[in-house]
């Protein structure tokens, strides 16, 4: 009874909305609105472990949400030790916001800069810089993302038209593994191939016809280039590429799905840094 009680005293001075108002709309228009998103320079995060890996990766959390009956201890350490905005909402509208699998926390996570020097700050420095070329599908960019965190990758660049990598579907995928990495959205190649350049990275593109895989040079600095899901590499992004690695395969299908094609790529890279 008395753990009870503290955590009432303890939130008395959340903000606590009971029913909808402005500042809950802005935040359900960051599930589907794009436009919102990046106007805002902010985006949702769902669950335990994505909510978890933005805190501990040091991304910054603006507002920490939770429904008035959230009772877990992994709630109860994230609430008592958040220096956000903690805001409490009436179940039904948590719920709202809490996604498919209804989780617990949700927090409204600033977006960071897309300037191409970021990429020289990564906490990964010597691992691959992954580029995904115009992606169509937001689950295919946190697959990718997954694989390049468990692969080594130092960032994840989405470049051209695409979706975006911080729609809700894009962070699920990514099981929290979207922010372990360097996080950039360029409008093409070109300041992508200007740092490549300036800092001694090979340009790799990923493709059906090209220099099989085991036999490319994936050891040191490298940008691996995976192209979109049904028209693969564009050509100004081949043009600079340095080589152009396929991965044989067996079997009827033709085609890989772009993410499991670029983890292939990234999983070799590994292999070869040893």
């Amino acid at each position: 009874m008395a753990r009870r009680a503290d955590r009432l005293t303890a939130g008395m001075n959340d903000l606590r909305i009971t029913r909808e108002n402005a500042r809950f709309q802005q935040w359900e228009a960051l599930l589907t609105n794009r436009s919102k998103r990046h106007r805002n320079r902010e985006f949702l995060v769902q669950g335990v472990r994505p909510v978890t890996r933005a805190v501990a990766e040091g991304w910054t959390v603006r507002q920490l949400l939770r429904a008035d009956d959230s009772t877990s201890a992994w709630a109860e350490e994230m609430w008592a030790s958040t220096d956000a905005e903690r805001v409490v909402l009436a179940p039904q509208l948590h719920a709202r916001l809490s996604g498919k699998d209804g989780a617990e926390l949700v927090a409204v996570v600033e977006m960071p800069d897309d300037g191409v020097a970021r990429l020289g700050d990564s906490a990964r420095p010597h691992g691959p810089v992954v580029v995904f070329d115009r992606p169509t599908s937001p689950g295919n960019i946190g697959t990718l993302a997954r694989s390049a965190d468990a692969f080594g990758a130092s960032a994840l660049v989405v470049t051209g038209h695409a979706a975006d990598p911080y729609d809700p579907q894009s962070v699920r995928a990514s099981t929290g593994s979207l922010f372990a990495l360097t996080v950039l959205r360029v409008p093409g190649p070109g300041p992508v191939v200007e740092h490549a350049h300036a800092h001694g990275y090979r340009i790799v593109g990923t493709d059906e016809e090209g220099t099989d895989l085991g036999s490319v040079d994936l050891a040191g600095r490298v940008v691996v280039v995976v192209g979109n899901e049904t028209h693969g590499l564009s050509s100004a992004w081949r043009a600079v590429c340095d080589d152009v690695a396929s991965i044989a395969m067996v079997g009827s299908a033709s085609s890989l799905n772009a993410a499991v094609a670029g983890s292939l790529v990234l999983h070799e890279a590994l292999r070869q840094r040893g």
